[in-house]
């Protein structure tokens, strides 16, 4: 765990098992490390990434919650939700963009340890190129993204389960808006 912190803070990479897909990890607060995502990825920096936080407190630090938005999302995290809010604009994040974010509370427990370690946001996207499929087979990852000019930290959790992504949730205007089932 250390040496994923050490990675993190210093503008590194790291890919991670969540509870659904493997993610590439980066501190939103370092842009070196979001700037890396992106290249990794070949990720135009026109789509943003998503934010894991470690509860509700963290959520409510960079995201705007309505109390009805709180009751509802509070039924779906931590897991496998993601929701977009408006974005409070005072604290400087990288790879989102400006008026809103999206924001999620894993459950899985090696995240969520080190979400309570590193105690700031990280952004975080699936592994894969993209516009390719995401991997869940961890030979397919170290093959795809372990021999990168620079060192990427990859947490070896197996390969996991065939798994979706995460449901996100629009909850920025009066209606919710599934974007992704």
């Amino acid at each position: 765990m250390d040496k994923t912190l050490l990675t993190l803070k210093n503008g590194g990479v790291v890919i991670c098992p969540t509870d659904t897909v493997y993610g590439f990890l980066a501190l939103a607060l370092n842009k070196k490390g979001v700037d890396r995502i992106f290249k990794i990825k070949k990720r135009s920096k026109s789509k943003p990434l998503s934010i894991f936080v470690k509860d509700f407190k963290m959520a409510r630090e960079i995201a705007f919650i309505s109390e009805s938005q709180e009751k509802f999302i509070k039924k779906h995290w931590p897991g496998k939700y993601t929701f977009i809010l408006k974005r409070k604009s005072d604290i400087k994040l990288y790879g989102v963009k400006k008026d809103t974010i999206a924001i999620r509370i894993p459950k899985y427990k090696f995240l969520n340890d080190l979400l309570k370690k590193i105690n700031k946001p990280l952004v975080q996207t699936s592994v894969n190129i993209s516009g390719e499929p995401f991997l869940i087979k961890i030979g397919d990852i170290k093959a795809k993204f372990g021999q990168l000019k620079f060192k990427i930290i990859i947490i070896d959790a197996g390969n996991l389960k065939k798994s979706k992504p995460s449901k996100i949730i629009d909850l920025t205007s009066k209606n919710k808006k599934i974007l992704r089932k």
